[in-house]
This record gives structure tokens, C-alpha cells and sequence, in this order.
């Protein structure tokens, strides 16, 4: 009876996020101060676990001073802050693509009062950003009309449609940072091992009670919460707000391996797993930039290449997609995450250091992920 009330209470409900949440996909007005315009469109970055950890300081004029936003952290599944220091460098690229977009080429001072240490973050901007109009040329980037479309679909993907190699080699083509490594694979062993590890990862991550809650605590459930968040995991399915209003889906304790909860979510990664149709990866020197006291730049430079990435598979018709549970370093991951960077890189995250990891196929496109009102990122 209890199901059947529920069920009569969504009648004709729909799984679409609401508007109000999608606000920012619509794009800033043409009119708009450029500063604005500019971080309007770097907020469409896209970030681990959406949220948007980005603090934005226009006092200085002529300027924009980017920041963390360290009320917005993951320490369970992100303790070393790596995560968020590569959100910084997707929200960075994306600005610096507006302002060009605007007539205006930016130059970007990394770290201007000193990098944070490899494992903390603190109140020290990560970047500041000034701009010039070039004197000749056109500075526009041919990926920033991708911005507004792009978006990142976890669902499952197509697998009665490959990913052909023509499209590795498109997909590296938008990348112009040679610090930062790209690879890739199509090749069927591969593959599977590379799914494997996926789901085995995932399951880690559900097994270790604080990181499952980290996720639990950031998870959105109907239009009222995502409305009123506009952030985290957002899930409007009709059945899931049904399970949320009788009681069937707790968010507040780890759901407990082999009850239906757990099953769910597991089927849900073992899905994305299973229908990668390749990977693609970003990877980093670790021992090189640790020893110029570089690690932070790297992480950034590595989100400012996985923008591009991910804008040129917008431009292919591609889907991407981070797994981002094997990359993590909380301690329970270790196995998994040598296992990573051996499977991946052919040696251990010391000498090289996996940035992002991706599945990558086909599905219908899926609707944006919900943004923050533009005025809660800025301090003026």
C-alpha cells in the first residue's frame, strides 16, 4: 500500500532535471561585463563529483583571481586534493577560452604567491589571470562552441558501436600541452582488463564506509533537493525519489554489501564498466615535476588538457567519461591504483602519474548536470 500511495504521489513526473538548476547551460548575456562573461562559462567546467570547487576574486581590476573553494573538498575519496586541483585546471581552460572568445588572450600566472604542497590546499590563489587584446590574429579557440554542448554521460554506453582508432587520433589533436601525456587503447585484452579493474575499483569504493558516505552526502534526490543544491550527484529518476520517500534508500549509513542498496548502485558501475567500448588517459612525470616543486602545476595543467579532451569528443560525437575510483589515493584503493598506473603506464605512480582516466563510446546525449547561480563563485 505504501508503494502504491508513493507511486500514485509522482504520477506523471518526469526525470528531468529542474530548470532553474540548468540555469547556466543557457549561457551569460552577449552584453554581460566581460569578467563575468568570461567565469559565466568557466563554471560549465566540468569537476570531480560537481562540485564546483572554484572561488572567484574580481577586487583587483582588469583581473581574476581563481581560488578553492575548500567548503567544497572530498577528503575520503580525494585526500591528497589531486581531484581538485585538476577541477581547477578544467574551470581554468574554460576561461581562458572565453576570454579569447571575447577578442581577449589571457596570461596566466600559476600559483603567484606560491604553490600549495603536494598533499594540502590552502587560501593562496591558484592562478591569476590578466588579458591583452592580441595585436593581430584571431585568438578565438575552435573548441570553445563545444562548451555550452558538452556534458558527461553516465549511463551505459552503445556496444554495438565501436570507438574506430580515427578517433584516438582526433581526439589527441585538440591537445596542445606537451607536458601532459595522452594514451589510449581499442585493443580487446586491454579493454577487458580495464573494465575489470573498473568494477573491482568501484566495489573498493562502496566497501570503505567514509568514502561511500562522502558520496551519499553529496547525492541530490528530486527536484526540491537539486533545486535547492545545485551541485553533487543529482538523480531525479521517479523510482529512486519514490524509494527516498518511503525509506528505502538511506543516505545516512554505508548500505551494507548484499542488500539491495548496494546491488544497485554496483549494477549501476558495473554497467559503465562493462560498455566501455576504450579508455583514454592523461598521465604526468611524478618524479620530475616533484623535484622542481611542480606536482600542483602539473595537476592543473592536467584538467586544462582534460577540458580539451573532453570538448573535441563533443565536436567527434563522443562520449567520455572519468572512472575516477581506481586513480584515488585513499589508502583501501592502493592495490588498485599500482595495479592503474602498471596496466596503463607499464610503471608505478612515482615516475609517472595517472591524471585522468576515461571510458569512452556512444549513447544518446544526456541532459547537463545542474551549476550554481554565478554570484555564489564570486567575491567583488
Amino acid at each position: 500500500m505504501l508503494a502504491a500511495a508513493g507511486t500514485a504521489g509522482l504520477g506523471g513526473c518526469s526525470d528531468a532535471f529542474p530548470s532553474e538548476a540548468l540555469e547556466a547551460w543557457r549561457g551569460p548575456p552577449a552584453d554581460a561585463e566581460l569578467r563575468r562573461w568570461a567565469v559565466a562559462h568557466a563554471i560549465l567546467a566540468p569537476n570531480s563529483h560537481n562540485r564546483q570547487p572554484w572561488l572567484v576574486d574580481l577586487r583587483e581590476p582588469d583581473t581574476i583571481l581563481l581560488r578553492v573553494d575548500r567548503e567544497r573538498l572530498l577528503p575520503m575519496t580525494d585526500p591528497w586534493f589531486r581531484q581538485i586541483l585538476v577541477s581547477q585546471g578544467t574551470f581554468l581552460e574554460a576561461l581562458v577560452m572565453a576570454l579569447a572568445q571575447r577578442g581577449q588572450q589571457a596570461r596566466v600566472e600559476m600559483f603567484p604567491q606560491g604553490a600549495f604542497a603536494p598533499r594540502a590546499v590552502d587560501d593562496r590563489p591558484v592562478a591569476r589571470i590578466t588579458w591583452t587584446r592580441p595585436e593581430s590574429g584571431d585568438a578565438r579557440d575552435p573548441l570553445f562552441p563545444f562548451l555550452l554542448r558538452r556534458h558527461t554521460a553516465k549511463v551505459d554506453y552503445d556496444t554495438s558501436r565501436p570507438v574506430l582508432p580515427q578517433a584516438i587520433q582526433a581526439l589527441q589533436s585538440g591537445l596542445v600541452d606537451p607536458g601532459v601525456r595522452f594514451g589510449a587503447t581499442l585493443e580487446p585484452a586491454r579493454l577487458q582488463a580495464l573494465r575489470q579493474l573498473c568494477e573491482e575499483s568501484a566495489r573498493v569504493e562502496l566497501r570503505t564506509p567514509r568514502t561511500v558516505m562522502e558520496s551519499a552526502q553529496l547525492t541530490r534526490v528530486g527536484p526540491q533537493e537539486i533545486a535547492r543544491h545545485r551541485d553533487g550527484i543529482s538523480i531525479n529518476s521517479p523510482m529512486l525519489r519514490l524509494a527516498s520517500a518511503v525509506g528505502l534508500y538511506d543516505r545516512s549509513q554505508p548500505p551494507a554489501e548484499g542488500s539491495t542498496a548496494f546491488d544497485q548502485v554496483m549494477a549501476r558501475f558495473s554497467g559503465h564498466s562493462r560498455t566501455a567500448m576504450g579508455f583514454v588517459w592523461l598521465s604526468t612525470p611524478t618524479a620530475r615535476h616533484a623535484a622542481a616543486g611542480m606536482t600542483r602545476h602539473a595537476e592543473v595543467q592536467a584538467g586544462r588538457a582534460y577540458l580539451r579532451l573532453q570538448l573535441r569528443a563533443t565536436a567527434l560525437g563522443l562520449q567520455m567519461h572519468p572512472m575516477s575510483q581506481a586513480p584515488q589515493e585513499f589508502p583501501e584503493m592502493k592495490p588498485w591504483y599500482d595495479r592503474l598506473h602498471q596496466l596503463l603506464l607499464g610503471q608505478p605512480a612515482e615516475q609517472e602519474t595517472v591524471q585522468m582516466f576515461c571510458r569512452i563510446g556512444y549513447c544518446a546525449e544526456q541532459q547537463h548536470t545542474p551549476r550554481r547561480p554565478l554570484e555564489t563563485f564570486l567575491r567583488s
